[in-house]
Order: structure tokens, then C-alpha cells, then sequence
């Protein structure tokens, strides 16, 4: 059986002194922005747990939440969106409470794939989707740096 070639290192594993990068994780720092949580028609996965979690936060049943701030997507249950200056952004994106900053009403229950941003397998794939991204984000290659371990983790929690 012939040996299987070893996997390289993920880009962001490389020193790139370039880009100002030293190989022991990536930078990222939320700048409340709102880009992330606005633009054109997405979806905003969630689970059964983080659907009980919002309902129990905003004091309505699991029912009534689903009905009210949910529907289906081609990916499985997604919040609502609303429409905006910026697009259409997620339904407890709040652009008022903070004037110049887009805050997230339900921050300490957002679901996973919110929490994981910016480290998604499709954002951090390859420098370049990574480079693409930062393009609508200033808080990526900002800020706090995430070690790879934490990167590795949040990449494999939500798959998207």
C-alpha cells in the first residue's frame, strides 16, 4: 500500500511575513460593523437548542418564536431577516441602540454559526477566500489574535 502524501499545513499555520503573519493563528476583533449580519438574502442557521435558548431570552414559546422569527431555508432553519439601508440583516441585528455601530440584540444566545464568524471553513479555506472576506470585515486581520487551536475548533463546530 503505497504511503498517503502528508497534508500541509493550513495556510494560516505558515509564517507569511509578508501579511504580518507568524503561523500560530489569525486576528480578528468584532467591530460592530454589521456586515457580517446584513447583505444580500442569506440564512442564519439554527438549532432546536439555540431556538429554545432565543425563546427563553425573549420570554415566548419554542412555538411562537419558530413561527415568528424562523423559517425554512434550503440549509435547514434560519432567523428572519429584515430589511435595511445595508441590505437585509438578521432579525435582532439592532442599528439604533449604539448610533454607528450594528449591535446583536441577543448576543449572549446567538447561535453557533454567529459565534464561530469569521473562522468558517469557507471563510478561512485558503488566504484568499480569507483576503476576500476581509474585504467586508475590519475586524478580520484586527484585534485579538485566536491561536489555532481555537481557529481549528470554531472552523470544525459549524460547517458552513
Amino acid at each position: 500500500m503505497p504511503n498517503a502524501s502528508p497534508t500541509p499545513p493550513e495556510w494560516f499555520a505558515t509564517p507569511d511575513p509578508e501579511r504580518g503573519r507568524d503561523g500560530t493563528g489569525l486576528s480578528f476583533s468584532c467591530t460592530m460593523c454589521g456586515n457580517c449580519c446584513s447583505g444580500p438574502a442569506g440564512y442564519i442557521i439554527v438549532s432546536d437548542d439555540e431556538i429554545a435558548a432565543l425563546a427563553k431570552r425573549l420570554k415566548v414559546t419554542v412555538a411562537a418564536f419558530t413561527a415568528d422569527y424562523t423559517h425554512m431555508s434550503e440549509e435547514g432553519r434560519s432567523l428572519n431577516e429584515k430589511k435595511s439601508a445595508a441590505g437585509l440583516d438578521c432579525i435582532f441585528l439592532d442599528r439604533e441602540k449604539i448610533p454607528g455601530k450594528a449591535v446583536c440584540g441577543v448576543y449572549e444566545d446567538r447561535p453557533i454559526q454567529c459565534r464561530t464568524w469569521p473562522f468558517w471553513p469557507s471563510v478561512i479555506k485558503t488566504r484568499q477566500t480569507w483576503e476576500r472576506a476581509k474585504r467586508t470585515c475590519p475586524g478580520i486581520d484586527n484585534g485579538k489574535k485566536h491561536t489555532l487551536v481555537q481557529i481549528r475548533i470554531a472552523r470544525d463546530t459549524f460547517d458552513i
